[in-house]
């Protein structure tokens, strides 16, 4: 039996500000924001905290990438950086957050990342590009850029370069699985520092996240948000347009067309909500082609943004490290 669905969206309140840089930012989607929401129909749930565990260090606020000359000049992309407290090499797991590809921040994954870390893991939830700054395949290239650098900085921050996976929730999710599905694909790489580095990662951690735009039954709720609403949803805005008028970055977006020999092992931890995991069931008989492994987890969840929370923190964490030993240690 289906669980109801209490959360469809994350991202659906329009609430925009520049900030100092003048970068159009949109504030809706933050973790105070979900638990209001969530609390009307879950009063029992808990936030977790981002507490850092005993035995972890954190460096905040690394520069990554420097864009120069953009429409709000040298443009500073950070990360933030979390591992046991010893100087051991670890793997390394980039952490890309959620909020319909306009909304959200990396302090979002800062939760997961310090008790993933904890396992024996160097965790880096990393910031990029969102729609409103910057169309599709602007966030992608960013994500390619940040696993180059890590590759390229494996020895100051303790990383094993053989090792790195990425993760991340919902529009994060879309982006870890599109990442790992195009290992190697110079068409998905875009530019930037270290263009002779590996953008490659051994491993994808995908939570609620989309692996297809292109299933009719995707096309179809696009349509009938823009007819219902009268404004393009989050994900055709980040596309740069309807299916009809953007097909390329539609299709050049979804994951489960881009599987290859090279694509990297996928977890799939998810809510009990289709809608967020789309073309996730389809994508299993491509990667067995390819003898990619993959696995799932689906949560006892009727909303979306579950590992914010208590309840289901616990087994997402879980679930994600025991993936990760298998494929990374």
């Amino acid at each position: 039996m289906r669980l109801p669905i209490v959360i469809t969206s994350v991202a659906v309140a329009l609430a925009v500000a520049a900030g100092n840089d003048g970068i159009p930012r949109d504030t809706s989607f933050t973790a105070r924001s979900t638990n209001i929401k969530v609390l009307k129909s879950h009063p029992e749930a808990r936030l977790v905290e981002p507490v850092l565990p005993a035995g972890v260090r954190a460096e905040e606020n690394v520069v990554y990438r420097t864009l120069k000359n953009t429409p709000y000049g040298d443009r500073q992309l950070h990360v933030d950086i979390y591992r046991p407290a010893d100087d051991k090499r670890y793997p390394a797991v980039l952490m890309i957050h959620g909020g319909g590809w306009r909304s959200g921040s990396r302090e979002l994954q800062r939760p997961l990342a310090m008790h993933i870390a904890a396992a024996g893991y160097v965790t880096v939830p990393v910031e990029y590009r969102l729609s409103l700054e910057a169309k599709y395949p602007a966030a992608l290239h960013d994500i390619k850029a940040a696993v180059r650098w890590l590759r390229a900085n494996a020895d100051k921050y303790g990383i094993d370069p053989e090792h790195i996976a990425v993760s991340g929730c919902s529009a994060g999710g879309q982006l870890a699985g599109l990442t790992g599905m195009t290992n190697g694909s110079a068409r998905h790489e875009g530019d930037g520092d270290y263009p002779d580095v590996s953008s490659d990662v051994q491993a994808v951690v995908n939570i609620d996240g989309i692996v297809t735009f292109v299933s009719p039954e995707n096309i179809a709720d696009a349509e009938q948000r823009l007819q219902k609403k009268g404004e393009m949803p989050v994900n055709a805005f980040w596309l740069g347009g309807m299916y009809g008028d953007a097909t390329d970055h539609w299709e050049e977006a979804s994951a489960i067309l881009w599987v290859t020999d090279r694509s990297a092992p996928i977890c799939f931890i998810n809510s009990q909500l289709p809608r967020y995991h789309d073309g996730r069931d389809s994508i299993y008989e491509k990667l067995d082609r390819h003898g990619i492994a993959h696995e799932t987890h689906e949560l006892d969840s009727d909303i979306h943004p579950f590992w914010f929370f208590e309840r289901w923190f616990e087994p997402t964490v879980r679930h994600a490290v025991n993936f990760l030993d298998k494929h990374l240690k």
